[in-house]
């Protein structure tokens, strides 16, 4: 059975490579085929994340997109990541799709704010339902959590499933005692964007119990929008080092702040930590505060106070480190790894395209 993947990103966007890519060899086993398709291709992020110029490349991200509409072919199936034309009404981005084919999409943050919470009123009144209406013409949404379930439900989607973003369990072995370091580290991993908007703040809090406590901070995938110091270890993201990068981390965390965009986010770096048997510390914010288990395999911290708590605490307790790491880990075999969903994921497409098969007959 073909079907078409009109991801957002190629293989160095993690929405893209995790939400979508990853599941491959799944549909393969069920006679799928499986043609990727991204919107942006990997030179275009390289150049966002070092704040180069990136207009010519969007202009050539939409002519690729269009010229792979009008040429999409026979296919069982399209699986679409959050919606196929970028600031583009549904009214034009419909009847570009074919009618016959079922449609499938993602969504792994709340990219509808995007429009229906735009500072111009025109952008408003013209998109600000698109993600509504793509949703609802969908035979099946998939979200990465309960905030954007709830959205494509009221939208009026047919089938919603939550689909958590997940880890091949295999890539991700548990830190080793070797990792331990005599001196502690917290870490974060991310992008430059999610570091200026959520770690910024954070930083001074950060520096000074890392300081009291004579630990060190690293920072994974930051790039040039954190700023040096003497106790902050910038480091560069790449597929194949990430999950070293995260194993000589002590202690992860996902700061957020209690935004619309913010309750969208699907928790993707604290499954990462969890999953190398690192003990976590998150803000209570949209599914974090399902992730993490306070007390058990991490904390959950709002204020300052708490925050410098749960971090004192875990600095100072190696032992509660290593127990909650391996909750953590548990957590993560059975309720967020490929393993688990692999199956169900690729299930749930071949569901969609023997339903579109019992009603064209």
């Amino acid at each position: 059975m073909k079907m078409l993947i009109l991801s957002r990103y190629g293989r160095l966007g993690a929405s893209s490579r995790l939400r979508m890519f990853q599941y491959e060899p799944y549909l393969r086993s069920i006679n799928f085929e499986p043609e990727q398709r991204p919107f942006f291709d990997d030179t275009y992020l390289m150049r966002l994340y070092q704040k180069r110029q990136t207009r010519t490349l969007t202009g050539a991200a939409f002519a690729r997109r269009l010229s792979q509409l009008f040429r999409i072919g026979p296919n069982k199936l399209l699986w679409i990541e959050k919606e196929a034309l970028p600031w583009v009404p549904w009214l034009i981005e419909r009847s570009m799709l074919p009618r016959s084919v079922p449609l499938v999409t993602d969504y792994d943050d709340a990219v509808f704010h995007r429009y229906d919470l735009h500072r111009l009123p025109f952008i408003r009144r013209l998109l600000g339902r698109k993600i509504d209406q793509v949703m609802a013409a969908s035979a099946l949404v998939t979200a990465g959590n309960s905030y954007l379930a709830d959205r494509a439900r009221a939208a009026g989607a047919d089938w919603v499933e939550i689909v958590p973003t997940v880890v091949d369990i295999d890539n991700y072995s548990l830190r080793s005692d070797s990792n331990v370091l005599d001196t502690p580290r917290v870490g974060w991993i991310g992008t430059p964007s999610t570091w200026t908007e959520f770690m910024v703040p954070m930083m001074p809090l950060l520096e000074t119990v890392a300081g009291a406590e004579d630990a060190r901070l690293t920072a994974v995938g930051a790039g040039k929008a954190a700023a040096s110091h003497p106790l902050l270890d910038i480091l560069p993201w790449s597929e194949q080092t990430e999950v070293t990068s995260i194993q000589d981390m002590d202690i992860g965390i996902m700061p957020l702040l209690d935004t619309p965009w913010a309750r969208g986010k699907c928790g993707y770096k604290l499954i990462q930590y969890m999953a190398c048997g690192v003990p976590v510390i998150a803000s209570p914010v949209g599914v974090n505060a399902e992730i993490v288990e306070h007390g058990v395999n991490g904390f959950l911290a709002s204020t300052e106070a708490e925050w410098r708590e749960a971090l004192v605490t875990l600095l100072r307790d190696p032992d509660l480190r290593r127990r909650m790491g391996a909750e953590g880990r548990k957590k993560v075999e059975n309720q967020y790894s490929l393993q688990v969903w692999g199956p169900r994921v690729a299930g749930m497409l071949k569901d969609v395209v023997e339903k579109s098969r019992s009603c064209s007959t």
